[in-house]
């Protein structure tokens, strides 16, 4: 009872804030009824900077869609600004972006901890957030943030889909745990212990690293003295390849879950050696471009037509690139959704407004919905386990149920 009140004051909160916007009058209009401004910012540089390829994707994209001649008649200007994953830098960028060049909303900026540094002042400046580059639950809280809206699964979501799998199949096995030492890596091993519940009394050793850490050997052998069953990594595409190749190396086989941003072969497991990754356990909502399952799929034909044409630098088959695309693909549907009203409260409402939306690169059977309460447009992900050469999808989609009340 306690959760349905909670949600109905969501509902109720929600639909008062977007009220308050429509009283606006319009007053947002970009300087320019000829083009719309999005502002964005990107670990270019840094400990971070393999996810810089989400904003070179989207920046393609948006080329792209410019060439087809822009949106309802306007072109996109998309400007994009390195962070270095700063959560001040992120602020001040946003800020100028914001106040300097006069974007007209904020999106896809990468990485929790910026996102929560600017979510508070896009909020009371009314500038949408829209479709941030991370799944932690606290930034699609529409009761209190209504100007700032994830897109992907969230990560304790996630970590409770390993849980449940180690469950259903291992239930009685011993497991160890490899974290990222961040907001990233935190959210998702506390999804595997929310979902483990009793049986997290079979984690016999969790280790935490930091992303420049230079003792990935010694936590691999620690772990493997521990005598688990199950290793679970929880991290970035360079380290789990690291991880992966060295367990080989110790003649360690268990069994291997990684979280889905390492599930990449290209980043991940082609590096760790693709013998040493076989059998690698993960949970996926987007099509692995190095993956040859896809090779006749109209989509990724489509999507590397793109890369061919308007993205050369960057190589055809990073799964960071994949999820940028994506991502600049639902915010154009949105767009497309205004018609010829771009100001930042229709924005928000159209971007509240999607209903069993396709995205082209999502796996089958994946969509994205949102309402005035939910604003985790995808909350689904398939199982999938690598063979040695391609991803193997397994069991149902799952959906994650997530609901605003969940994330306090």
């Amino acid at each position: 009872m306690r959760v349905i009140g909670r949600m109905l004051f969501a509902s109720v909160i929600a639909v008062a804030s977007l009220g308050a916007m429509s009283q606006q009058q319009h007053s947002d209009q970009p300087a320019s009824d000829q083009e719309i401004r999005i502002g964005n910012v990107m670990p270019y540089s840094g400990s971070l900077s393999e996810f810089g390829a989400i904003g070179q994707a989207e920046a393609a994209y948006f080329d792209m869609v410019n060439a087809r001649g822009g949106i309802n008649g306007r072109k996109i200007r998309f400007i994009t600004r390195d962070d270095n994953s700063d959560p001040g830098t992120a602020l001040e960028l946003t800020r100028k972006l914001v106040e300097t060049d006069g974007v007209h909303l904020m999106f896809g900026s990468f990485g929790t901890p910026g996102n929560l540094a600017t979510r508070r002042y896009l909020n009371e400046m009314k500038i949408p957030q829209l479709f941030v580059a991370t799944g932690d639950e606290e930034l699609s809280q529409p009761s209190a943030f209504p100007w700032t809206m994830g897109w992907q699964p969230s990560f304790r979501s996630e970590g409770r889909i390993y849980a449940n799998y180690i469950q259903a199949y291992y239930p009685r096995k011993k497991i160890v745990v490899l974290w990222q030492n961040d907001q990233f890596g935190r959210m998702l091993y506390k999804g595997i212990q929310e979902g483990l519940g009793d049986l997290n009394r079979h984690v016999l050793v969790d280790i935490a690293f930091d992303l420049a850490d230079e003792h990935l050997d010694g936590h691999i052998s620690i772990l493997k003295r521990a005598g688990a069953d199950i290793f679970v990594f929880l991290g970035v595409p360079s380290t789990a390849s690291k991880v992966i190749k060295l367990a080989a190396s110790m003649n360690w086989r268990p069994v291997f879950i990684v979280n889905d941003a390492s599930a990449s072969i290209a980043n991940a497991m082609a590096p760790a050696g693709l013998e040493n990754s076989a059998g690698v356990i993960s949970a996926a909502f987007l099509k692995d471009p190095s993956d040859p399952a896809w090779k006749n799929d109209p989509a990724m034909k489509d999507w590397f037509a793109f890369m061919d044409k308007y993205h050369q630098v960057e190589s055809t088959n990073n799964s960071a690139a994949v999820f940028g695309y994506a991502a600049a693909e639902a915010l154009a549907q949105v767009l497309k959704q205004c018609g010829d009203d771009f100001s930042r409260e229709n924005i928000m409402r159209q971007a509240a407004s999607l209903r069993d939306v396709n995205p082209s690169l999502a796996l089958p059977n994946i969509r994205m919905s949102t309402s005035l309460n939910n604003y985790l447009p995808i909350r689904q992900m398939r199982l999938v386990q690598f063979d040695g050469r391609s991803w193997q999808q397994f069991g149902d989609v799952i959906e994650t149920a997530f609901t605003e009340g969940a994330a306090r």
